[in-house]
């Protein structure tokens, strides 16, 4: 297991040629300690494990690892379906003025479009992120107060995962002298 930045992870992601609306993902609490964790997962490119914490308001560190590269199905059956409430995507930004224009144009058309014709919530969203090129998006499930049980059922799966990034998020919020709460 190699950890590595929390956002190298995502740029790898990024870069993935792998089916951008296949991805699915599972976040909350850490367990213990301040910060989050994510499990993000594609069934072609496996599974990541992401630690964060928020320094301060404007700036989030972490760490992460690919934890298994594949998603099998008792992977999966922790992930949500793709009739999940919740909903995720990464973002890259234009690499021009030309590309910028292009997406706003395909973006307007997919609104247009959506607008006039009865659609429901989770189409919109993946014509949108088709339209953004969006490299990975799909369904979350997501407790920002708590952790869902599919997620203590991954860290139970990940133990020794779980346990090195604790550790290594935990010297890290120390050094950062982040340790408790914003006042």
């Amino acid at each position: 297991m190699r950890i590595r930045e929390w956002n190298d992870l995502l740029e790898d992601v990024s870069d993935e040629s792998a089916a951008p609306a296949d991805w699915r993902a599972i976040a909350g609490d850490r367990a213990s300690g301040v910060g989050e964790d994510l499990y993000l997962a594609h069934p072609q490119v496996g599974v990541y494990l992401l630690k964060t914490y928020a320094k301060n308001p404007y700036e989030v560190g972490g760490y992460g690892a690919e934890v298994a590269r594949s998603l099998d199905d008792e992977l999966g059956s922790f992930l949500p379906s793709d009739d999940a409430d919740g909903r995720f995507a990464l973002q890259q930004p234009p690499d021009d003025e030309d590309h910028a224009e292009t997406v706003t144009n395909r973006l307007q058309t997919v609104v247009e479009t959506h607008r006039d014709a009865p659609t429901t919530p989770k189409d919109f969203f993946d014509d949108v992120m088709d339209a953004l090129e969006s490299p990975a998006f799909g369904p979350m499930e997501y407790d920002q107060f708590d952790r869902p049980e599919e997620l203590d059922e991954l860290a139970a799966r990940f133990e020794e995962a779980e346990s090195v990034l604790d550790a290594e998020l935990d010297e890290l919020i120390e050094a950062d002298d982040v340790d408790r709460g914003f006042m």
